[in-house]
Parts: structure tokens; sequence; C-alpha cells
């Protein structure tokens, strides 16, 4: 059976709001553009702390582009509740480990299930240490990633530390459209391509 990821997550904002506190939330954020529909509708209902992790972006002049882009979009965008960064260094070798063997899988395989698997469980791990109340990712606002296999990982990391994992698909109710809009009005740089030199290849 096939799980409605969006009406799960309207469910835990429902708790949320019942019970009338303002959680923690680690989100891990692949990009600006990505995020800035993420936070406007998260903002009211969370304290969100952003985890830039993303050691699969290449070369490292785009990942420091992109680095940028997201520290300004904090800076800028309106926010309800507190809102910060927490900053990872870029270590596109521990992507290339992780993936190795698995260079020439098509975009969205394999591969791609190793780099969700990488990102999601620093974000549940550092999430844990530090004890957030929850922890999720910007991943599927976009089209392209599937949004199932990522609310699976999200799932069994949940279980691995202990920490609750909120549900995620942000591109429902013309999330993506909206990120899109945002990334206008915030005047973000939005890439052609997901990350790593594998994806550059086949970019638009």
């Amino acid at each position: 059976m096939n799980e409605n990821y969006y009406l799960l997550f309207e469910k835990q904002i429902e708790n949320i709001k019942e019970k009338k506190y303002i959680p923690s939330l680690l989100l891990h954020s692949c990009c600006a553009p990505c995020s800035s529909q993420v936070i406007t509708s998260l903002t009211n209902y969370f304290d969100i702390t952003i985890l830039y992790y993303n050691p699969n972006i290449y070369p490292e002049e785009e990942y420091l582009k992109r680095k940028k882009e997201q520290i300004k979009l904090i800076n800028e965008i309106n926010n309800i509740n507190k809102l910060e960064i927490i900053d990872c260094d870029y270590d596109n070798d521990i992507y290339e480990q992780e993936i190795k063997g698995l260079e020439n899988e098509q975009e969205g395989g394999s591969r791609c299930y190793k780099c969700f698997k990488l990102r999601l469980n620093k974000t549940a791990q550092i999430a844990k240490e530090n004890n957030y109340d929850f922890f999720s990712t910007t991943l599927t606002i976009s089209p392209y990633k599937n949004s199932k296999l990522i609310n699976i990982i999200g799932k069994d990391l949940e279980k691995k530390y202990n920490i609750t994992w909120l549900y995620s698909d942000h591109k429902k109710r013309d999330g993506y459209k909206k990120s899109i809009e945002l990334s206008k009005k915030y005047n973000l740089y939005r890439q052609n391509y997901c990350g790593c030199i594998y994806s550059k290849r086949t970019e638009k």
C-alpha cells in the first residue's frame, strides 16, 4: 500500500498544534531555492535549524555558491520562530566513497539512494546528539526526487537513532511552484543540475 506522506505530515502538524508547543527541527537543506517554501510552510510550527550538509555537490566552487545563497535566504526570509544554520565542511571524498561502483547508474537510481541516505543519516545523527525533537529534509519538494524512498530512509533512521522523522512531501499543494516564486522574490540562484558530477553530465 502506498502511503500518503503529505497526509501523515499534516497529522504530525495537527498533533503539534493541539499540544500547543514549538518543537525543534533539524532540517537538512539541499539548496536555498528548495528550502524557501519548506521554511515558509514550517516556520509557524517549529524552531528550525538548517543543516547544510551536501558532500555530493561538485565542484567546490558550486558548493560554496549554493551555501552562500542558503545563508542569504536565512538572513532575508520571513520567519515566525527561530531560524538558524549549521554549516558542514565540504567533503566530496566521503560522497565518492559512498557511491563507489555506482558512478554510471542512471540519475534517480541506486546512486541517488546512497546519496539520500548519506545526507539523512548525518542529519539524524546530529539531531540525536543535540536533542532535537524532529529531523527532516527539503529534498521532497523537487518533482525529480523520490519522496517515497526518502521517507522510507527517514523512518528507518528514526528507529536507528530514536528521534522523530517529520514526514516530507513538500511538492504537494503547489510546493514546487511556490518555491520557484520565492526564489524569484529573494533573487536566488537556481542551479541547473542536482549537485554531483554525474548529474552535471545530464544537466538540462
